[in-house]
């Protein structure tokens, strides 16, 4: 997946900084598993958006309307996977960085 997925790329790099800012904040285990949960949510749709994209390329060689559309649900399910995890990092980690930087300029 990741030498054939471009976006995974984004994704590890969004999950080491969601990691990194997690370490540096000290979140509780609540927090900890939200984040988790998020991270793997795009994960687990990344995989079977990939798995689909396959699947549809073995099938057909020709371009189909409907494998088009398949695709692209697929690859609408990792946005909104993403969209999901991207709100939840903000709704843990917004507090931290807003009290992290009143520190820092206080």
């Amino acid at each position: 997946m990741i030498k054939s997925q471009h976006n995974t790329w984004i994704h590890l790099l969004a999950t080491t900084l969601a990691i990194s800012c997690g370490l540096f904040f000290q979140i509780d285990s609540i927090e900890w598993c939200l984040v988790i949960l998020a991270i793997l949510a795009v994960f687990v749709s990344e995989a079977l958006n990939t798995a689909i994209e396959f699947l549809c390329n073995a099938v057909s060689s020709t371009p189909h309307p409907l494998i088009q559309k398949s695709k692209d649900v697929a690859a609408g399910a990792v946005l909104i996977s993403a969209i999901g995890a991207i709100i939840i990092g903000l709704i843990i980690f917004l507090p931290y960085f807003k009290a992290y930087l009143w520190l820092c300029f206080n």
